[in-house]
């Protein structure tokens, strides 16, 4: 998924705010999870939540960046799935080029539940389907 940075997306100095990192790569993850295979969040009775994380900032980007977020399955279980994704400046606005720069890494636990009772409860055939596409 590929993403340009705005003004809300950094601080007073144009760089990244460091929080909006872990939020880019929770958009892939809802992109590529729910939205690219035309789930309706609305129809659904389970979802993922994240148990833990662990973030490495290795660089940073700046107003006017072009960014990229990338998702691999690391390990899947019944009822939780591991991912990293990495972040990757793929365009420079201050120079102009392209590039190809790891700037971010998260590794993330993802936590399957019934939304109607907050319990763990195994995944899905479907997403099971979509985990292992990856």
């Amino acid at each position: 998924m590929q993403i340009r940075i705005y003004y809300e997306d950094t601080d007073c100095g144009g760089i990244v705010y460091h929080t909006n990192y872990i939020k880019y790569c929770e958009r892939a993850r809802s992109e590529e999870l729910l939205f690219s295979e035309a789930f309706n969040p609305h129809k659904i009775s389970n979802a993922f939540v994240v148990k833990n994380l662990k973030a490495n900032f290795i660089s940073s980007a700046k107003l006017g960046d072009k960014i990229e977020v990338r998702t691999e399955v690391l390990k899947i279980k019944p009822v939780t799935v591991v991912l990293k994704q990495e972040i990757y400046k793929i365009f420079d606005i201050s120079s102009e080029t392209l590039c190809e720069d790891k700037i971010f890494e998260l590794e993330v636990k993802l936590g399957h539940i019934d939304l109607l009772t907050g319990k763990p409860t195994p995944i899905t055939k479907t997403l099971l389907g979509v985990l292992n596409a990856r």
